[in-house]
């Protein structure tokens, strides 16, 4: 297997990679995420109990887990760069799917750019996409939003804003608020064809499609 893409070898700062790991059946994790977690320092990850999972699942035993998350991510991300600067390599994981997306890492990728070292992504598993690849919709153009505000008044101005775009629009939202959110999307848009996707990978996983 080869090893992962690296910057000039003139210079000697370590290298962040967003890594991109499953959103359910372990099986879909890349032979690349594989070499890249196995040949790392550190691994950020949001939950490193989940993480640790993953890990053993794939073979993984050397590389520290540190947490980074919504309470610590400026502090982390400070001791993450300093670990850059002196050469270590660190992957960015988060607890399923691509980091970044309705994930902590952001300010970890923009203190990276910010001084000047490497950030190479390694793709793989999306929600969004693989969610976008089997719904009966063009989504040639879509809007995503990430999770929507979980009171229900919120929730209702937040989807009458989507509504207005004109396109595809990709949302995450809890399983013990998804029957409200449900009742509010027949209300305000009945015209619009709805795709869910639950438990995706998974051993239950299911999608409907509905034009209310």
């Amino acid at each position: 297997m080869s090893s992962p893409a690296r910057k000039d070898l003139a210079d000697m700062s370590g290298v962040l990679y967003v890594v991109a790991t499953p959103i359910g059946n372990l099986e879909d994790v890349t032979r690349r995420a594989v070499d890249v977690l196995s040949s790392v320092a550190m691994i950020a990850a949001k939950d490193t109990r989940r993480t640790r999972v993953l890990l053993e699942a794939i073979g993984v035993t050397g590389p520290r887990l540190i947490a980074l998350h919504s309470h610590n991510e400026p502090a982390a991300s400070l001791a993450l760069v300093e670990r850059l600067q002196s050469g270590d390599d660190v992957a960015l994981v988060s607890d399923a799917g691509t980091p970044l997306l309705s994930d902590p890492g952001f300010e970890l990728v923009r203190a990276c750019w910010a001084q000047g070292l490497a950030v190479i992504p390694v793709p793989g598993p999306s929600a969004v996409i693989a969610v976008l690849s089997v719904a009966p919709i063009p989504c040639g153009r879509f809007h995503f939003d990430g999770f929507l505000p979980s009171r229900p008044t919120q929730r209702r101005e937040r989807l009458s804003a989507l509504a207005a775009l004109g396109t595809a629009v990709v949302f995450f939202e809890a399983p013990h608020r998804m029957a409200g959110c449900l009742d509010d999307l027949a209300a305000l848009v009945p015209e619009r064809r709805l795709v869910v996707g639950r438990e995706m990978t998974k051993r239950h996983e299911q999608y409907l499609s509905l034009i209310h």
